[in-house]
């Protein structure tokens, strides 16, 4: 499809049809951003009480914390930071247990459930709106058109995709193409399949590449390891997401396919946070999230200190996320943009990284493959599945109260799916889940060795670096 018509036909007019105010909130977007920090964060506070005022009058939950808090919600003038920080924190237990109190059925245009990837191993069933949807597909536009990349020009994604199309999936995947975008399968990355995604990048000619960050690197490291020469003057940048982002792979990402890497950060809760600027910094989404960088007792970070990412989703109406707990840790930053955009600047994101999984056939695998099997169990609190050959899976679960042993069959189905009927699954409940000796969680681990050359594409033992060093690096 010709990108103008994409851009100025077929996406607004399928984003009409779905009732995504996506293009009107991106118009916005494109003028706030040169505001000034104090402009941009007297229109946070704004948002930010009108979002109150729905948890009020829709959420009980959120009512009575705001009644303790004792915030006067009446009134124009708009809340500031230290009016948000009355309030507690929140986290995803709190999200989990009370969501029917906390979620706005009749929100304007609906609410739609939703889960988290699980990679924290903890999943999450939630509700957003139409105005959390437009807030995530603008926000990437904006950022993509910061690198040159317009609405409607072609782009490939290196993304997740079901065992089996449905007829749901199949329609997407018409939409897709109609929008100029070509879906490659992250979760089936065997040697010929990813020989076919080269293939198919070289003929499709994007302007964008996206995808997991660690799935992009392995897809860079096979074309290298079959000296497959890509020619792509198209192509303005690859944006990486859903982990961190590492300098050796940033390094041979760049060199495979000729363009400069974008990290993106985000999470399916609060929904598309951040993106990086070909400037090297990573600039908040400040119209649509308030960022707070707290320690472990809940005070504001200095300067250049690492915290823990809590963040008040300003688009969250249908399950208001308000000083959410993200479990994401990133530096605090008092740092401007260097194009003069007023958007609040992240020093560096820490995240947190996954695993490849490896398949009976030899395929490898992303590891949110597997976890898309587990989060969808009814009952699972918490999970670490360990890879002990590629024939041998173990799972660590801690169940919750929903917990049924129908279960089992369930999940041993679901894994084979994805690894092959000959694995085999052992599933073990536990009271808790031990972390590892560096006392980090890792909630996929893979005991499988990839092919030699494909090494460097998964290590993940370094500690990924801030952007401005990751650029001299690289």
């Amino acid at each position: 499809m010709h990108p103008y018509l994409s851009r100025h036909l077929l996406y607004p007019l399928h984003e009409s049809l779905v009732k995504r105010p996506t293009f009107k909130y991106l118009a916005e977007l494109e003028q706030s951003q040169w505001l000034s920090r104090p402009e941009i964060e007297r229109l946070q506070g704004t948002k930010l009480k009108a979002l109150l005022r729905v948890a009020y009058d829709h959420c009980p939950w959120h009512r009575k914390r705001i009644q303790e808090a004792g915030l006067e919600l009446d009134g124009e003038t708009p809340l500031t930071l230290q009016d948000l920080r009355r309030l507690p924190t929140m986290n995803k237990q709190d999200a989990l247990e009370n969501r029917d109190e906390m979620t706005w059925q009749g929100v304007p245009g609906g609410a739609f459930k939703y889960n988290t990837g699980g990679s924290s191993g903890e999943p999450l069933i939630f509700y957003f709106g139409r105005w959390r949807q437009a807030s995530d597909a603008a926000g990437r536009m904006r950022a993509r058109r910061w690198w040159g990349i317009e609405v409607g020009e072609p782009e490939v994604y290196l993304w997740g995709a079901p065992v089996e199309l449905d007829k749901t999936d199949r329609v997407k995947a018409i939409r897709d193409r109609l929008l100029n975008q070509l879906v490659l399968n992250a979760f089936e990355m065997s040697p010929g399949n990813m020989d076919t995604y080269l293939e198919a990048i070289q003929a499709f000619k994007p302007k964008c590449l996206y995808g997991y960050a660690s799935s992009m690197a392995l897809l860079a490291a096979h074309a290298r390891e079959r000296h497959t020469k890509l020619i792509l003057p198209s192509l303005k940048a690859v944006c990486t997401t859903g982990e961190p982002l590492y300098p050796y792979q940033q390094a041979l990402i760049e060199k495979v396919f000729g363009a400069p890497v974008a990290n993106e950060f985000g999470s399916r809760d609060i929904g598309f946070t951040a993106h990086e600027t070909p400037q090297g910094q990573v600039l908040l989404m400040s119209e649509s999230i308030i960022l707070e960088v707290l320690d472990p007792e809940g005070q504001p970070v200095g300067e250049g200190e690492l915290g823990e990412a809590v963040m008040t989703g300003l688009c969250s109406e249908a399950q208001p996320f308000i000083r959410y707990r993200t479990g994401d840790i990133v530096r605090q930053s008092n740092d401007t943009c260097q194009r003069g955009r007023g958007l609040h600047v992240i020093g560096e994101v820490i995240g947190r990284s996954t695993d490849f999984i490896v398949r009976s056939d030899g395929a490898i695998m992303h590891a949110l493959a597997v976890i898309y099997v587990l989060r969808a169990i009814e009952g699972v609190a918490e999970f670490k599945l360990i890879q002990h050959t590629v024939r041998d899976v173990e799972v660590l679960l801690v169940p919750s109260r929903s917990w049924q042993a129908e279960a089992n069959p369930q999940i041993i189905k679901g894994l084979q799916a994805r690894l092959g009927d000959e694995v085999r699954v052992q599933i073990r409940l536990l009271d808790q889940i031990p972390p590892e000796i560096s006392g980090k969680h890792r909630y996929v681990v893979s005991h499988v060795p990839l092919p030699a050359a494909l090494k460097i594409a998964a290590n993940t033992n370094n500690v990924p670096q801030s952007r401005r060093e990751t650029r001299k690096l690289a």
